[in-house]
């Protein structure tokens, strides 16, 4: 036995002459076994203080647990809307169609348009750029987003009064200029979504590529 602490004789002639002492050393509850309960009103205030503390570290933990259980469904219900994007574009042959109506519905936006600098096939209907467009609005990256874009209306024509925020989908097909797919929201939920959990960013890369893959097979398929 360590002969510097002290004896339980001690501990108890120190709570004795310090009877406050312990009402104040909240992380010592959590530790102590509780006392059985016996008549007496102090006593019964320890064992609250006990209680009360157990259920502060329950309540943090839950809390902890909470909130990481919103960011895990936030992103794969981002994921999950994206699933069903992919699954519409794979069934479909008008790619144009599914662009303009049913995505904007799947992923809950306004509105989605393809935006191309020149050069691909009409049945896309994609919304033309000027040369450099593209590289100057993504850089490197296959997704971008933006919050209150001061060129909603170049790029989103017609819903650019929706486009209070949007998000940029690089949209690299074989054999055809750069593009890029444009989602536009009056809410910041797809921005929040993406940004919350990394599975809902990759998701929205992703679709760029496999709408980019659609294109390339159609095309050649009429080719």
């Amino acid at each position: 036995m360590n002969r510097d602490l002290p004896d339980a004789d001690a501990v108890a002639r120190f709570l004795r002459d310090n009877p406050e002492w312990l009402a104040g050393q909240s992380d010592l509850y959590q530790r102590m076994a509780p006392p059985r309960r016996v008549h007496g009103e102090i006593l019964a205030d320890h064992m609250a203080a006990m209680l009360d503390e157990a259920r502060r570290q329950a309540a943090s933990a839950d809390a902890q647990a909470a909130g990481m259980l919103r960011a895990l469904r936030a992103g794969a219900g981002l994921a999950g809307q994206v699933q069903e994007c992919i699954l519409a574009l794979a069934r479909t042959d008008d790619l144009a169609a599914c662009i303009l109506n049913d995505m904007p519905a799947l992923l809950g936006i306004d509105a989605a348009l393809l935006c191309s600098e020149g050069g691909t096939p009409a049945s896309l209907q994609a919304r033309g750029l000027p040369p450099g467009a593209v590289a100057e609005l993504l850089g490197r990256r296959d997704v971008v987003l933006r919050a209150g874009p001061d060129d909603r209306f170049a790029l989103h024509g017609e819903a650019g009064l929706l486009a209070q925020h949007d998000a940029l989908l690089r949209v690299s097909a074989a054999g055809m200029p750069p593009m890029l797919l444009a989602l536009a929201a009056r809410d910041d939920t797809i921005l929040n979504d993406a940004q919350r959990d990394g599975a809902g960013f990759a998701a929205l890369g992703f679709l760029g590529r496999v709408l980019a893959a659609r294109i390339e097979a159609l095309w050649d398929a009429v080719s």
